[in-house]
């Protein structure tokens, strides 16, 4: 009788467990397929008005801190930007991605006789799109440079049913590339990108290039998919990335994205022997300098560094604009060919 209560017991405790295992693994699904759709999934402006995203956009404003000589040089180059856009013609230009997008871009034309080309890459989320680089597009328009700026997947004006934090774009980006060489054989390109699309420029580096791509410039990249993801989920929500980011990646795959342990810019860049200039704002508290440190000291090729004390995500260009610039354009006269 007793053995008989015991195996009843036993069974009872096991019928618990798994019903509390399946419990948690329908919890950590609803949570990765919610992860998906907030972050993954095409940006919309409304789901930063939601409360859910409070920590989100907090975390994203601690790094746009700008003082008032900040936002002179912002003033500076929204004018430099207005007036190199009311002199000039952008034309836009498409390609179907690799598995079906349409993808859209502008080309704004450069000096006549020049093959210098500059291939801009924005960040991520709802403002990221092509026009986001023409502050950065000004500055090189005025060297004579012509410049391709594209919508990456799933921003702006481009299609797309994943972002694809720089690893599916290396892809589209490679089809940018041919399409400005179809133009101009003798073109020598420099990939810049900024944030995500600093990242998206390191990802492709790592690639089979073409020799008309002679630099590229990456302005406050993360390491990785994976990382950003798990720092942003220990600053945001204070978990580590077991169990939810593991069964995120996983649904993530199922659903036709990619896996997010591969979107490496460190393992890339570690492939490359492009000459590559990193940038990062000391002060960025969204993607954390450190990361620029790993990625110059993985990078296999001629490499350069610049830091800028007291500049947040995004703003090293207008916190030290003549520091910024001078850095590139010194960096570009002995790689950018």
């Amino acid at each position: 009788m007793t053995g008989h209560k015991g195996r009843k017991w036993k069974k009872a405790v096991l019928t618990a467990a798994v019903c509390l295992l399946l419990a948690a693994i329908a919890v950590t699904g609803w949570l990765g397929n919610l992860l998906i759709d907030m972050a993954l999934c095409r940006p919309q402006e409304s789901i930063w008005e939601n409360d859910a995203y409070a920590s989100v956009e907090a975390d994203v404003e601690a790094s746009y801190v700008i003082d008032e000589k900040t936002q002179g040089h912002m003033l500076e180059a929204y004018g430099k930007r207005q007036a190199w856009l009311a002199a000039t013609e952008p034309e836009k230009v498409s390609l179907t991605s690799g598995d079906g997008y349409t993808l859209i871009g502008n080309i704004y034309p450069g000096s006549e006789e020049s093959h210098k080309w500059a291939l801009l890459l924005h960040g991520y989320g709802y403002t990221g799109k092509k026009e986001e680089m023409e502050y950065i597009g000004a500055e090189y328009a005025a060297r004579g440079y012509w410049i391709l700026a594209p919508d990456l997947r799933c921003h702006g004006e481009s299609g797309g049913d994943f972002i694809g934090m720089g690893w599916t774009d290396r892809l589209d980006i490679l089809q940018w590339i041919d399409q400005i060489i179809e133009r101009d054989e003798k073109a020598a390109i420099v990939l810049h990108g900024q944030s995500m699309g600093g990242a998206a420029a390191l990802m492709t580096a790592g690639e089979d290039l073409p020799d008309q791509v002679r630099a590229v410039v990456s302005d406050c990249a993360y390491t990785s998919a994976w990382e950003i993801f798990t720092r942003k989920l220990r600053d945001w929500y204070k978990i580590g990335p077991f169990p939810i980011l593991y069964e995120t990646d996983l649904i993530f795959r199922l659903r036709g994205g990619y896996d997010l342990k591969k979107a490496s810019a460190l393992d890339q860049v570690a492939a490359s022997r492009l000459p590559i200039l990193f940038i990062h704002g000391e002060a960025d508290d969204f993607v954390p300098v450190s990361m620029v440190h790993e990625l110059y000291e993985a990078a296999g090729g001629p490499k350069e560094l610049l830091t800028v004390p007291g500049a947040g995500h995004g703003l090293a260009n207008h916190v030290d604009p003549e520091g910024y610039y001078g850095a590139v354009f010194s960096f570009l006269e002995r790689y950018g060919g």
